[in-house]
């Protein structure tokens, strides 16, 4: 199967910190993980849940995808990320099989894995992010 496991759900989120409580008292979750990715105009803090995480996404410029996302739907659900073993294996499977992909190729994500992402008019109107399961090269 070409997806091993979830990587994470991502939650759009208008303010981080008020998300990291809500998780802290509502679920006793705990942040493993806080980064901000320039390059997607968010910061992000996970939390674990097993061996999977929610990550929580906050827009740090109003151009970024996640703020459009929530100036259209709220807050909520963004994307599922799914591990792979090989993000350029994948996208390459899914192209053949007529799969639009969002991004062309791999690129750094959170944690430092290589990401890409399937449009969600081709994932049952899901986005969807393929995760590397092995680290890419440092940020």
């Amino acid at each position: 199967m070409l997806l091993e496991r979830i990587d994470h759900v991502g939650y759009a989120v208008a303010d981080l910190e008020e998300a990291v409580r809500h998780h802290e008292r509502l679920y006793g979750g705990r942040v493993v993980h806080r980064e901000a990715i320039d390059s997607d105009g968010v910061a992000e803090a996970l939390v674990a849940v097993g061996g999977s995480y929610i990550q929580l996404l906050a827009p740090t410029r109003p151009d970024s995808p996640v703020a459009r996302f929530l100036d259209r739907h709220g807050p909520g659900v963004h994307h599922v990320g799914y591990g792979v073993a090989d993000v350029a294996g994948a996208l390459e499977r899914l192209r053949a099989a007529g799969v639009r992909p969002l991004d062309e190729r791999p690129r750094p994500g959170s944690r430092g894995r290589m990401v890409a992402f399937v449009h969600p008019r081709d994932a049952l109107g899901v986005l969807v992010e393929l995760v590397e399961d092995r680290p890419g090269p440092p940020r």
